[in-house]
C-alpha cells in the first residue's frame, strides 16, 4: 500500500475513492477451511493494486512493452534538461523504464524522455525540506551512459521519498532478490537470435577438424570442471590430448590455458587466448603448459616462432608475480617472442571514461575542448588498443606467425584484442552476422563478466570491479568503421543500438558473467536475444 500512498500524495485518487481498493481492504485474511488460498490472495492484492496504478495513468501514457507493467506515477514533476530548460509533466515508472512526459502548450513542443532502468547507476536526493530555490528539490539520477538527470519535486507534496524508494527497487531488481526485466519481457520475434551462434558450426567454418588441419574440436570442459569460465567447446591443437590440456591449465590463471579463437584459411597461422601463467616470485614451470605452447607453433608449419602478446604494461605483470602470476619466462619457450602491449588495466579505463563524462555533460567548453579531451587519456587508450590488436593482424597475415595473446585473467584486455584481430582479417566478421559471432564468442562465451562489469540491477555503484571494457571495444570498432566504412556491412547505428541494450536488461544477451552462470540463469530458455531483435529488423 505504500506505492499507492505516495500516488496519493502526488494527485492520485485516494484508496477510499476507488472502489477496488475499497474492496482490498475489506478482504478478510484467509485462515484455511474452504477461504482462498494464501497465494491467490497474494496474486489478486497485486493485481488490485495493479489496476489502482494504471487508473491514475493519462490514456495512452506510458506506452508499454509486452510484459511490462506500470509501477509508479508523478505528476506534475519537472525535468531540468540541460540544454533546453525546465519542463513540467508526469513521470511513469515501469518495470523496464523511466518514461517522462510534457505535453505541448503555446511556449513548446510535446517533450518525451524515456531511460531504461538498466541505465541507472545510482539515485541521489537533491535539497531538503526546506531548502529555497526553484527547483531546488528532487532527485538527481546518475546514468551509465554519460548522462545525469534531475526531476524536481513541489515540497508540499512531499511526494520524493515515494520515487526515490521505488526507483531504488525497480532499478536495482537484483541488489532486491528479483530478475531484470529481460525475464518479463513477452514480445516474440520471426528470427531466434540464440542460434546465431553455434562454436561448433563456427569452429568447422574455420576449417578445424578438417582434413589436414592441425586443429580439433574438444568438449574436455563440457562439465566446466577443467575451467568454469571457459565455454564448453573449445578448438585445440589436434596433437594434444585432452589429458594434456587439463594439466596445461592448472597453470593458468582461472585454468584458463590457450585455446583457439582464430585460425587463418591458408596457412594456419592462429590466434589464440588465455590468462597469465602462474609463474609467481618462485619462477615455477609446468612442462604441460611448455608442451602445449610448442604444439601450437608447430600446427603452423610457416611460423618459426609464437608470438606472446601480453596486453598489460610490464610493470604491471612483474606486480603480478608478488600475487602468484606474472609472465612467461625466456628460458622455459624457446622460439617464442614476447612483447607487453601496454593496455591500462579496468580501473585505468573507468577512471579515463569518468574524465571524459566530466568533460561532456551536461556543459561542453567549445575554447577548451581538445585540451580537455587530451587529458582525459580516453583517445590515448583507443589508439593503444587498437595499435595492439593492429601487430596482432600483421604478424598473422605478413609474417604468417601464430600469436598467443593474454592479460591477467584473459577476459577483458584480451578480448579487446583477439575481437579487433580479428575484424581486421577476417571480411565475415564485418558483417552483421559476423560481428554478433564475434560479441558471442570472443566476449560472451569466453567469459567477459558483463554483469559485474556493468553492474547489471545492482546498487553498489561504487564497485571498483566495473569498467568500460566493451564500450571502449565498441568504440574501436566505430573508428575502424569512420576509416573503412566501404569495409563494414553495419554503421554506427547498428553499435548504437548494442550500447543502448548493454544497460537496458531489455535482452537478456548481456546477463551474466560466464557461460556457466548463464545456463544456471537459464539466459537462453527465459530471455530474448538482442539478436532476434536486430535480425528482425535487418532487410
Amino acid at each position: 500500500m505504500a506505492d499507492i500512498q505516495d500516488k496519493t500524495k502526488l494527485g492520485s485518487p485516494s484508496p477510499g475513492s476507488s472502489p477496488r481498493l475499497a474492496r482490498k481492504e475489506a478482504s478478510p485474511t484467509p485462515s484455511g477451511g474452504g477461504g482462498v488460498s494464501p497465494f491467490s490472495q497474494r496474486k489478486r492484492e497485486a493485481e488490485t493494486l495493479q489496476e489502482a496504478i494504471t487508473a491514475t495513468a493519462l490514456p495512452g501514457d506510458p506506452p508499454l512493452l509486452p510484459g511490462e507493467l506500470l509501477s509508479f506515477i508523478a505528476h506534475d514533476i519537472t525535468y531540468l534538461d540541460p540544454f533546453l530548460g525546465a519542463r513540467t509533466g508526469s513521470l511513469y515508472i515501469t518495470d523496464y523504464k523511466m518514461y517522462f512526459k510534457s505535453p505541448s502548450d503555446d511556449k513548446a513542443e510535446e517533450y518525451i524522455l524515456h531511460v531504461p532502468l538498466g541505465v541507472i547507476s545510482h539515485v541521489e536526493k537533491m535539497g531538503r525540506s526546506r531548502s529555497k530555490g526553484e527547483n531546488a528539490y528532487g532527485l538527481e539520477i546518475f546514468c551509465k551512459d554519460m548522462r545525469t538527470l534531475k526531476f524536481a519535486h513541489k515540497q508540499e507534496t512531499h511526494g520524493r521519498r515515494g520515487m526515490y524508494e521505488r526507483l531504488q527497487i525497480v532499478s536495482f531488481p537484483i541488489s532486491y532478490g528479483k530478475n531484470p526485466f529481460a525475464y518479463s519481457f513477452k514480445q516474440s520475434y520471426p528470427t531466434n537470435g540464440w542460434e546465431v551462434y553455434d562454436p561448433v558450426r563456427e569452429l568447422k567454418r574455420l576449417s578445424v577438424g578438417a582434413e589436414n588441419v592441425p586443429w580439433r574440436i574438444s568438449e574436455t570442459n563440457s562439465d566446466y570442471s577443467m575451467c568454469e569460465t571457459y565455454p564448453t567447446i573449445l578448438g585445440v591443437p589436434a596433437s594434444v590430448n585432452d589429458e594434456t590440456l587439463v594439466l596445461a591449465s592448472q597453470f593458468r590463471s582461472k585454468g584458463r590455458m590457450p585455446v583457439l579463437s582464430w585460425l587463418h584459411p591458408v596457412t594456419h597461422a592462429s590466434i589464440t587466448r588465455s590468462s597469465q601463467p602462474l609463474v609467481g616470485a618462485s619462477r615455477k614451470r609446468s612442462k604441460e603448459d611448455e608442451d602445449y605452447l610448442s604444439a601450437i607453433l608447430k600446427a603452423n608449419k610457416y611460423g618459426k616462432k609464437l608470438y606472446v602478446m601480453d596486453a598489460r604494461p610490464k610493470i604491471n605483470a612483474y606486480a603480478n608475480i608478488a600475487m602468484g602470476g606474472g609472465y612467461e619466462l625466456d628460458e622455459a619457450y624457446p622460439n617464442m617472442d614476447f612483447s607487453f602491449l601496454d593496455i591500462g588495466n579496468i580501473h585505468v579505463m573507468r577512471d579515463s571514461l569518468s574524465k571524459l563524462q566530466d568533460i561532456c555533460y551536461p556543459d561542453v567548453d567549445d575554447q577548451r575542448w581538445y585540451s580537455s579531451l587530451e587529458a582525459t587519456h580516453w583517445l590515448d587508450h583507443i589508439k593503444t588498443v587498437l595499435g595492439g590488436a593492429v601487430k596482432v593482424a600483421e604478424v598473422i597475415e605478413r609474417q604468417r606467425s601464430s600469436v598467443l595473446v593474454h592479460c591477467t585473467d584473459g577476459w577483458d584486455r584480451t578480448a579487446q584484442l583477439t575481437a579487433l584481430a580479428m575484424l581486421m582479417l577476417d571480411p565475415f566478421y564485418r558483417t552483421i552476422q559476423g560481428f554478433e559471432i564475434v560479441v558471442e564468442k570472443e566476449w560472451i562465451s569466453f567469459g567477459h563478466k558483463f554483469s559485474q562489469r556493468l553492474g547489471h540491477g545492482d546498487r553498489n555503484h561504487s564497485d571498483d570491479q566495473r569498467a568500460p571494457i566493451f564500450l571502449q571495444f565498441i568504440d574501436c570498432v566505430w573508428q575502424m568503421t569512420v576509416q573503412f566504412p566501404y569495409a563494414f556491412e553495419f554503421n554506427e547505428h547498428f553499435l548504437v543500438t548494442i550500447l543502448d541494450h548493454l544497460y537496458s536488461c531489455l535482452f537478456g544477451t548481456f546477463i551474466g558473467n560466464c557461460e556457466k552462470q548463464r545456463e544456471k540463469l537459464k539466459v537462453r530458455v527465459k530471455t530474448m536475444s538482442l539478436w532476434s531483435f536486430i535480425n528482425s529488423q535487418v532487410k
